[in-house]
């Protein structure tokens, strides 16, 4: 196999995988993405193959319930605050030296890998939800700015404001769905954008699609805590091996 067709095979296992965990647990394609292209590329350039896949397959999400209109204002202004901190923390992804974005990218995996086992039960009072909304947006724009990857502390904040199930998917295909579009901004700011990155992010679709297709039969034979189980102990050692990758 030449390199195009070991990079082709690579992005189509990922992105299945990615697209698969997606189907069973409703979020993770950018953080599997990310994760794994992050360990044999550029994460600039991981973060710009994700960007079609996500946005598609985020939108989807965002407008699988009911209208957006409420939730919309409700949660504007940590939209605000996640454009304008992945605007910014974009030149972080393209200007720092990769080996340092791989540990920014390792750490932040194993962060949220390791809030999400714990689970810790946190609720937000709704008198601090106006001021803290912008932080957490704010401060999860940065993240994604810098890492590509869209979670923290955004899905921990969300599940914290106690939305019921429908809301709560809808508010995490928002919050990804924002964060998308921003960090496609940022890197085009960046001028990392590249023609042939852009093709292979539309050929990524596919196998994106293919595994969130597959994804959604799996959960409805498996029990999706037992899944999630995995999965976030699937990122921990992955978050680890790009940590140790970058130090050593």
């Amino acid at each position: 196999m030449n390199d195009t067709q070991i990079l082709l095979l690579t992005l189509s296992v990922t992105f299945v995988l990615a697209g698969l965990v997606k189907g069973v647990t409703g979020m993770g394609l950018p953080t599997v993405a990310m994760g794994l292209l992050g360990s044999v590329m550029p994460p600039a350039d991981a973060a710009v193959m994700l960007i079609i896949p996500s946005l598609v397959t985020n939108i989807w999400q965002l407008f699988s319930a009911s209208a957006i209109g409420p939730l919309w204002r409700r949660l504007r202004t940590m939209m605000l605050g996640i454009v304008l901190g992945t605007v910014s923390g974009a030149a972080l992804l393209t200007r720092v030296d990769p080996r340092w974005s791989g540990l920014a990218l390792g750490s932040a995996l194993i962060g949220y890998g390791s809030y999400a086992l714990l689970s810790p039960s946190v609720t937000v009072k709704s008198a601090v939800e106006p001021w803290l909304s912008p932080v957490i947006g704010l401060i999860t724009g940065v993240i994604t700015g810098a890492t590509g990857v869209f979670v923290i502390p955004a899905v921990p904040y969300l599940q914290a404001l106690k939305l019921d199930k429908n809301a709560l998917v809808q508010a995490l295909g928002l919050s990804f769905t924002v964060s998308t579009l921003s960090l496609a901004g940022g890197l085009f700011s960046q001028r990392a954008f590249a023609g042939e990155l852009l093709a292979l992010s539309a050929l990524a679709l596919v196998p994106a699609l293919a595994g969130m297709a597959l994804g959604q039969r799996i959960r409805e034979r498996i029990s999706p805590r037992r899944f999630r189980q995995c999965f976030l102990l699937f990122l921990l050692l992955l978050g680890l091996e790009l940590v140790l990758k970058a130090v050593f």
